[in-house]
């Protein structure tokens, strides 16, 4: 006889399951996404295109990730993240695959821009806030292995790519990257769910479409999500900008290409910052706003976030083309850095009403 114990932790072993298959997809998702890096200076050496205007493409992207994480995360809450994630795995795939064989600045822009952002929006967002509805406790730890993808990826993707493109050109290399998310994601993302207890809305059981949409305007105007949102503009603005130059900028200064794509494994502080702040985004969203709809709200939390992520690229590369160096890029990341962590201090206080249920902001 099977006892409600027993489906505790049928489903709580079932959410570590989603837990693993979400940290493969951040990690070779983003993993391929932030590998132009390390195709700036050979693609600019190799095609004449300024690293200003290639650095356009990632902004460009950042851009529509935004806009495509918030249109995805209305849309996981509807109808749940299993078909969304496959979707955005092909896209990704056959976005790598078209950009390796764009011909001319202009082509690669808007296909690594608007296709591959389109893709990667639908990605992060659904990930996270499935993750969160499968926890009531361990919730913080399980955005964090999932989020652990993206921190491990300078690791391990980034040092691969280098290697691609010192072997094979950064057209085949992009190509390789394209053929392994398809191969590894597909299956991991057939793996996600909702919880059974917590249908998505289209589902038997699930919200609404009225009730839907109200609560997600209430999460929209609240308190809680205007500053969670400023918080992730500006922390995305802060290191944007040093997370796409700082490779081109270490090659700049003498170090080997594969030696310059593992700094980021050595910059600690960076490294420790970095992964103790970006997954509480995602807990603090389920501890302050209804479960029904964490898809739309970290959708519009990811929209603005998208928009700092945006500055960095373009801003560092015109920076770079008109100074030829890199400072005035990350004196502008401290000051930015400081004004996220003040704009953070306005967050209110949250309080459980009960085990499982959402936390309510207090003033």
């Amino acid at each position: 006889m099977i006892t409600p114990g027993d489906m505790d932790m049928t489903r709580l072993h079932y959410g570590w399951a989603v837990v693993a298959a979400g940290a493969l997809i951040t990690w070779m998702a983003m993993g391929a996404l932030l590998s132009l890096p390390v195709f700036l200076a050979p693609m600019s050496a190799d095609t004449g295109w300024s690293r200003g205007g290639i650095g356009f493409a990632m902004t460009l992207n950042f851009l529509t990730m935004g806009v495509g994480s918030f249109v995805w995360g209305g849309l996981s809450d509807r109808y749940g993240p299993r078909a969304i994630l496959v979707a955005g795995v092909v896209l990704l795939g056959a976005g790598l695959a078209l950009a390796s064989r764009a011909t001319s600045l202009l082509e690669f822009q808007l296909i690594y821009g608007l296709l591959i952002g389109v893709a990667a929006g639908s990605l992060m967002v659904p990930l996270m806030s499935t993750v969160t509805l499968w926890f009531d406790t361990h919730r913080a730890l399980a955005v964090s292995l999932v989020s652990s993808g993206i921190g491990v990826a300078p690791m391990t993707v980034s040092p691969f790519a280098a290697e691609l493109v010192v072997t094979h050109g950064w057209r085949a290399s992009q190509l390789i990257l394209a053929a392994a998310v398809i191969v590894l994601l597909v299956p991991a993302a057939l793996l996600v769910r909702r919880p059974p207890h917590m249908p998505a809305a289209a589902d038997a059981g699930g919200l609404g479409g009225p009730e839907l949409k109200a609560a997600a305007r209430r999460t929209l105007r609240s308190r809680p999500f205007i500053v969670l949102s400023l918080t992730f503009f500006a922390c995305c603005a802060t290191h944007a900008g040093p997370i796409f130059h700082t490779i081109s900028y270490a090659i700049g200064c003498g170090l080997p290409p594969m030696t310059a794509v593992t700094i980021y494994s050595v910059a600690f502080v960076f490294g420790m910052a970095y992964g103790g702040v970006m997954p509480l985004y995602s807990a603090l969203a389920r501890d302050c706003f209804p479960p029904q709809v964490m898809g739309t709200a970290l959708g519009a939390m990811t929209l603005l976030s998208g928009l700092g992520m945006a500055l960095g690229p373009a801003l560092g590369g015109w920076i770079y083309d008109h100074f030829h160096a890199y400072t005035f890029m990350y004196l502008g990341s401290l000051a930015v850095g400081l004004g996220a962590g003040a704009i953070a201090l306005a967050l209110p206080r949250v309080r459980a009403h009960g085990p499982g249920a959402p936390l309510a902001a207090t003033a």
